[in-house]
């Protein structure tokens, strides 16, 4: 299927410097509302951390920066708080002096990628953008509408539609990364052709709802929304679907500039979130908004995860029981292996800390570093693949905690 192929007016203005333009690439899609007459965006996502797909042309750099809201499947960061991110787990091995390490400094592979990609999947990535900037987010379909779709598929079709196999995944990740939709669908097809109905349920069904939610949107804001590929082809695929609804749907061609925009480097400025908790006397920096808890006792959690590479950060703050010693809230919160030892320290500002590896349910290993003002307690804790935690990146995260 071939498109017409329309330069953008807003494009103009772009440096002129040399430009690359591929106007095969048929991912990015502009909507213009026959009601306000704004410009809103449909992109095609693969959802993987591989970081060819991350090399986005400048073009979705700009419906990125001027959208008010980002519009997805669903809540990303929700929906794996259900699921582990891990494929794997990680092997415990000791050097000389007793210290633990894992096995393997291999990649871990994980559901969406491996630790040789990006922290996040393309799709999740684009939520922890608009979490960081402050923009409206959407989901077009809830958690448990997913999970649905899901939970009633045999486990044969499940790998069906998570390709586990490299070989199919590096086909597909190919024709991604030309834009092709068409080939893209066609690929879909024949590996969901095994279960009759299968592609309708996963695929059409849900083009039909994800659009008459992403229509209500659509009328009053100027969205980014980012789906799976697979659901923007043929007759029945969201772009078909939203002109059958009225909406002018064309193509923006993939533009590339030798020196980076202005919108580029908006969207790339936003790196990490600064969580303040005032009254803990807490700034901590995480790599991206965490998802925040308030337990009854007044404890609060602060978790994020890296989905693409599976890594995991997280906090829990607890009032200080003056019946037990700082020592024994280590003993308690660091499960050391056998054979291992954690370590007692103090920071410049003068904040005590134990820090240590550990091993629980349902973590399993994963470094821990324990701090103390005197009325509360802070439990950090990080945690991934191989290459995590045989690097410095716990160490660095923990440094960033400022408790007064």
């Amino acid at each position: 299927m071939k498109f017409a192929v329309i330069l953008l007016s807003f494009f103009i203005y772009l440096s002129a410097t040399s430009q690359i333009v591929n106007p095969d690439n048929e991912l990015l899609w502009e909507i213009t509302s026959p009601v306000l007459k704004t410009k809103s965006y449909l992109f095609g996502t693969l959802h993987s951390n591989d970081k060819r797909v991350f090399q986005l042309a400048d073009s979705v750099y700009y419906a990125l920066n001027h959208a008010t809201c980002i519009a997805l499947e669903t809540d990303i960061f929700k929906f794996f708080n259900q699921l582990q991110v891990r494929g794997e787990s990680g092997v415990l091995l000791y050097d000389n002096e007793g210290n633990p390490y894992t096995g393997s400094n291999q990649a871990s592979f994980t559901n969406y990628g491996s630790e040789d990609g990006m922290p996040q999947f393309l799709d999740a990535y684009f939520q922890q953008y608009a979490y960081l900037s402050n923009k409206q987010f959407y989901p077009l379909e809830n958690i448990n509408t997913q999970l649905d779709y899901f939970k009633d598929l045999p486990s044969s079709e499940n790998k069906m539609v998570n390709l586990n196999r490299s070989r199919d995944i590096e086909a597909l990740t190919a024709l991604y990364l030309k834009g092709d939709i068409n080939m893209l669908d066609r690929f879909i097809r024949k590996n969901m052709s095994n279960e009759p109905g299968l592609y309708e349920a996963l695929i059409e069904d849900r083009n039909i709802e994800m659009v008459s939610r992403l229509d209500s949107c659509l009328k009053t804001q100027t969205i980014f929304c980012a789906v799976g590929a697979g659901h923007l082809f043929g007759e029945n695929g969201m772009i078909q679907l939203l002109r059958n609804n009225g909406y002018k749907v064309r193509l923006v061609p993939a533009i590339r500039s030798e020196l980076p925009i202005k919108e580029k480097q908006n969207v790339l400025a936003y790196k990490g979130y600064d969580l303040l908790l005032k009254e803990q006397g807490l700034l901590v920096k995480f790599p991206g908004k965490p998802a925040l808890t308030m337990l009854e006792n007044g404890s609060i959690v602060a978790i994020y995860k890296e989905l693409g590479q599976g890594n995991t950060y997280a906090i829990e703050t607890i009032p200080f029981d003056e019946d037990l010693s700082f020592e024994q809230y280590a003993a308690i919160y660091i499960a050391s292996p056998p054979n291992t030892k954690y370590r007692y320290g103090e920071l410049q500002d003068g904040t005590l800390f134990y820090e240590g590896i550990s091993d629980t349910y349902p973590e399993g290993i994963h470094w821990v570093r324990i701090l103390t003002n005197g009325k509360n307690v802070l439990i950090a804790k990080a945690f991934g693949g191989n290459k995590f935690m045989n690097s410095n990146r716990s160490r660095l995260f923990f440094d960033k905690i400022i408790f007064e």
